[in-house]
Parts: C-alpha cells; structure tokens; sequence
C-alpha cells in the first residue's frame, strides 16, 4: 500500500506478494482494491456474540455449566418478552470458549485450587547451599500402632532448596507445634553423626505462615543466630515448590506401599480400616520413614539436579563455605527459658507443682537455679547455675512418674468419659433440632414429631426441677427472723457526732454506739 500511494506499486510486486504469502494473485489485487476503497488491511470483522459481565456472573452462579446459563437467559428473556436475543447454546459454548481461558473457565468450575493449574510459574535462580532452607508439616496418610491405638502421624523437615538435601526430619504421633520444629532445625543445622553431613546455618528459612514455625520461640532460637524467618503468603505452596515437591514425592515412593495407608484403592464394598494389630508399630514406621531420608540423600536422583546428581553428591560439589555451630551451643537450642529463679530444696526442684529431682543435686540444698525445658515435654528439665548463668549443672526427672500401665488406664477412663459426654450431646441434639418431614410441593415442611401441649409443660417443669439457676432463687427458702439477742441497725440522722458521743468514743469523730431498740448496747 506504501508502494501503490506513491505510484510505485507494479505487476512485479504484486506477483512477488502472491507467491511469498502463497495466495494467487487475483487475491492480492482484490486485496489492494479493498484497501483503497475501505481502507481496511484485514478481513471483514464478523459480528458474534460475546461473553458478557451478566453471562461471566450467571457462569460463577451455576458452576461454569452453560447449558444452565442458556436455561437462566431463556427464563430471564420470556419474562421479558424479549426471547429472539437469546443465542444458542452451541453459541454461548462457542463464545465462552473464544473469550474465556481454560484457567478462568476451571476456576468457574472448581475453584481457585484448579484455576492454579493452568497458571505459569517462574523459577527461582539457581542459589548455593545452604542459601536457603524451606520447611513444612505434612501429615502422614498411614495409621500407625500407638500403644494400641492407631494415630495418623505428622513430619516436620527442612529441605536445602539448591541441593534437594533432607537436613532436618522431626515425627511426632499428633499434630506437632513448637516443639517439632525446634527439633527439626537442630537435626539441621547440627553436623555431627548421625546428623551429617549436611547441615550448618542457613541463609534464610522460608515457610507458608504455619503458627509452629513463627511462634516467639522459634524466632528467639533462630534470631540467635541471625538466621531470618521469610514468611510466604498463605495458600501459595507454589512459593516453596522444594518441599512441597517432596511431600508429594514420600507418598508416592514411600507411604503408598506401607500397610494402614488410608488413601489406597479399595473396591466398591463398605471400607474397612486395617486391624490396630496389623499396622507397624510407630518406632517402626519412624525408622522406616527415617532410612527413607538417607536413601534420599545418598541415592536417589532428584529432578533439577544437575549431571543427574544425588543430593549428597550435589552438597559435595558445591563450594560455598558452611558455618557451623558448635554442639554445645546446640545442646540446648530447642529449650525454652524458665525465666524464674528457683531452690533445691530436700525435695528436688518444684516446677509446675512437682518435684524434679536428679544424682547430682545431693549436697546442693539451697542453691538458687534457673531451668530450661523442651516445649509440650515436662518429664525432664535442665538445670543451670544463676551465678555462672549458661553453666549447666544437669538434668532433673520427675520424681514420681505414672507407670506405663497407670497411663493406659487413666486413658481408657478419660476414653469413656468422653464417649459418655458425646452420646449426651448427641441425643441433646437430636432434641433441640426440630426434624422436618420430606415436601414434594413448594409448602411450608411440617415436623416429624407433633408434641402436645401437657408434655411440653412436663419437660419445661423437669427442666426448671434441675435448673440450679432456678432453684437459687432468694424467695425460695425465706430467711428466718434474727435472735433477739442480736444487735440491729439503727437509722441515724446524716449530721456530725454529738461532742458526748465522741467523748464516750475515745474522741474519734464518726464512731457511735450501736443500740438496738430495746437501748442495750
């Protein structure tokens, strides 16, 4: 078009156009003549129904399902008297389609979490060992025997992200806190067997907002060393793609093949958990899951590794110093502080209403103290001198400890209880709830369950027999009348007292007798 504005375009050009973009030339002609003509370079727009702001609102409403959209705009347009505008489904499927991504239209249909799905990520650069760790709690889908009972157990690891190294394993048979995490980091950064190699202090520890791991404790312990918490946004796991990567991976390599695993496929009958009897016992599974670890370390080749390197080989290979912290700085890194100042006593040490007691402690009597303890653990603490503050004088047990039979037992009740309380609610429940009967018409439902009016009274009293509220009431048991003997108050005038008055009072202003009506005093 430049060429034929200045006169210049010839049959040479127009054949060279044709044969470049592979069209005739009779096409390329009809083409210029409707450039000067229109002034368009493009084909002719054709006008087709768009997905409207209405059509995305109705698409949220019903779950991305547009036959129910269609049948929402037909409904919507006979009320209006104004069917014709309503496009066909085979158009509103093209269009929704056309202008709607796959990631909108899945997030129309499942949410946020399969809208993610069709998302591009970015990766981090490669960084050095060490330069950063990131941890997280996975709970494991394997019951497991615990003391006869079976429990789902949780992990707690940090994960080296330029090397794909375990540093740090913590399991614990519950949902862990504070506790699982201080044990975790001091695997990780200890350096000594059977920790090693890996290990030393962290550039930076990235985690997902989890409260164990930015509570004051693990900040305290943590900031001590200058090492940084990177609190990551909530709900973002693709911000630390390292471990969420290996939570995904010990289920599928590891967990599936143990016994008691719950997401097994299991045929169509009723399911059936594992007997307690068959499950692996829990030090079992902590040694299974823990030489798992090593062979993740030494043998396994994870992706993103270069040279297909194993974890070990890629921490050998990695020249970046590592600091290191000694062990007895480490000693006692997952404690927390007292914060008192306490006695030996004939006793041992009181803490929290108990005697501790230990070897050392004889001809100690009368020395002042401070302790340290591990969170959620009160069966051993340690004791530090308060002269010589971070000298450590040794460990304190608890004197008189329940045997592991007693334990059972105060279980088994503290069970029954509980199972006891569960069935009163529950049948409290299903009183307080008024049941309905099924409608197949659009009427108001009717209960299940027609009272009468006299056994509504009778339960409405039972209820006010047991009702302790009720039964306090002050004009249910009138009080009796007062001895005569005893002295009653007199009103008195709101006027100074008499000089007299004050004489026979030793002369302090505002002190009476207090005479009842008969004048004894």
């Amino acid at each position: 078009m430049a060429l034929d504005a200045r006169g210049g375009l010839t049959s040479a050009h127009v054949r060279l156009v044709a044969s470049g973009l592979g069209v005739s030339v009779r096409t390329v002609r009809r083409w210029v003549e409707a450039a000067r003509r229109e002034g368009r370079t493009g084909p002719l727009p054709r006008p087709h129904f768009t997905v409207t702001p209405r059509v995305r609102g109705l698409l949220a409403l019903w779950g991305g399902n547009a036959a129910a959209v269609h049948r929402e705009l037909l409904t919507q347009a006979r009320q209006a008297g104004d069917e014709q505008q309503v496009p066909s489904l085979a158009t509103l499927q093209r269009a929704i389609v056309r202008d709607l991504s796959a990631g909108e239209r899945a997030g129309l249909k499942g949410g946020e979490a399969a809208r993610r799905r069709y998302d591009v990520y970015g990766k981090r650069p490669r960084t050095h060992r060490n330069a950063c760790w990131e941890g997280d709690h996975k709970r494991v889908p394997v019951r497991v025997d615990l003391e006869g009972s079976a429990v789902c157990p949780w992990v707690t690891w940090f994960i080296d992200v330029a090397t794909k190294a375990i540093v740090g394993v913590a399991v614990t048979p519950h949902q862990p806190a504070r506790d699982a995490v201080l044990a975790a980091l001091r695997t990780g950064i200890s350096r000594q067997d059977p920790y090693g190699p890996f290990g030393g202090l962290p550039g930076v520890v990235r985690v997902d907002r989890g409260k164990e791991f930015l509570c004051r404790t693990v900040e305290r312990a943590l900031g001590a060393f200058a090492v940084p918490v990177d609190d990551l946004p909530a709900y973002k796991p693709y911000r630390k793609g390292t471990i969420e990567a290996l939570n995904g991976a010990v289920e599928e390599m590891l967990l599936v093949s143990l016994p008691g695993y719950t997401h097994r496929a299991r045929p169509a009958e009723a399911y059936r958990p594992d007997a307690v009897e068959d499950l692996l016992s829990y030090p079992d599974f902590v040694k299974i899951l823990l030489d798992w670890v090593a062979w993740w370390n030494t043998e396994h080749h994870p992706a993103g590794l270069a040279d297909g390197m194993t974890p070990l080989a890629a921490w050998e290979a990695d020249s970046a110093p590592v600091e290191d912290v000694a062990e007895e700085r480490l000693a006692f890194f997952a404690m927390e502080d007292d914060g008192r100042v306490r006695k030996i006593t004939t006793k041992g040490i009181s803490w929290r209403r108990r005697a501790y007691i230990g070897p050392w402690m004889a001809g100690h009597v009368g020395m002042r103290v401070r302790l340290r303890y591990l969170p959620h653990y009160d069966g051993r603490i340690e004791v530090f001198s308060i002269e010589e503050w971070g000298r450590h004088l040794g460990s304190a047990y608890l004197a008189q400890a329940a045997t592991v039979e007693q334990r059972r037992a105060l279980s088994s009740v503290r069970e029954k209880k509980a199972r006891a309380l569960k069935a009163d609610l529950k049948a409290a429940e299903k009183l307080r709830k008024t049941r309905y009967a099924a409608t197949t018409t659009a009427a108001a439902p009717r209960p299940r369950r027609t009272v009468t009016s006299s056994q509504a009274e009778a339960e409405i009293a039972r209820a006010r027999g047991v009702d302790l509220a009720a039964r306090a009431l002050p004009d249910l048991i009138p009080p009796r009348e007062p001895p005569a003997s005893w002295a009653r108050p007199v009103v008195r005038p709101r006027r100074a007292q008499t000089d007299a008055g004050q004489a026979a009072d030793g002369g302090l202003p505002g002190v009476g007798d207090v005479r009842d009506d008969s004048g004894e005093r």
